[in-house]
């Protein structure tokens, strides 16, 4: 019987059979995770940074955590908005503790409207049916250092931070690399047209 009440997008039964199949490395899960609970997050680590770019930042650094580490996730010890809450600001207060942040105005505000911007994003196109063959043909395109750290980032992990040492370039360099591949893969996934160029 309709109760004329709309779905709770955050419920948490909804959300653990996500995260449970994103533990399956199911990339249109991960798609519909991210739209679902990617603004309440994003509060949290503005919350706590006080800054946009740097709570993107943790958000961005947080869902790589969460893909790398949903297949961890245990039901009866929390939510699951309450563990990826828990990643967030775990995140959030890691880079609010950061001694030198090296974000120059360039920097900071390409690499934020590379994922403000209403086209969607690469995350977005991944739960489009063959959007990881288009990936996979797009990542080949892009320069190797880019797609080397972008690989680094979202499939093992490592944080700009770590990126940077790993990489043995200074971070500043390392984020850019990061965003104008980001953007160069949102201009060939059939992002929108006026994202600029690298």
């Amino acid at each position: 019987m309709a109760s004329g009440v709309a779905a709770d997008p955050l419920d948490p039964a909804r959300l653990r059979d996500l995260v449970a199949r994103c533990a399956l490395h199911d990339q249109a899960a991960f798609a519909e995770l991210y739209r679902t609970s990617s603004a309440k997050l994003f509060a949290v680590a503005v919350r706590i940074l006080r800054r946009d770019d740097l709570a993107e930042e943790a958000l961005q650094d947080s869902f790589v955590n969460i893909w790398n580490h949903c297949v961890d996730y245990r039901a009866d010890l929390a939510a699951p908005m309450t563990w990826m809450t828990s990643i967030v600001r775990n995140r959030a207060l890691d880079l609010k503790r950061r001694p030198s942040i090296e974000v120059t105005g360039e920097d900071s505000d390409a690499w934020v409207e590379a994922f403000e911007d209403d086209a969607p994003g690469p995350l977005e196109r991944l739960s489009e049916a063959g959007a990881a063959r288009r990936l996979q043909d797009c990542l080949s395109v892009i320069e190797a250092g880019q797609r080397q750290a972008i690989a680094l980032a979202f499939m093992h992990g490592l944080t700009h931070a770590e990126l940077s040492g790993h990489l043995r370039m200074p971070l500043g360099t390392v984020k850019t690399s990061i965003r104008r591949g980001m953007s160069k893969l949102k201009n060939c996934l059939g992002g929108s047209a006026g994202t600029s160029r690298a």
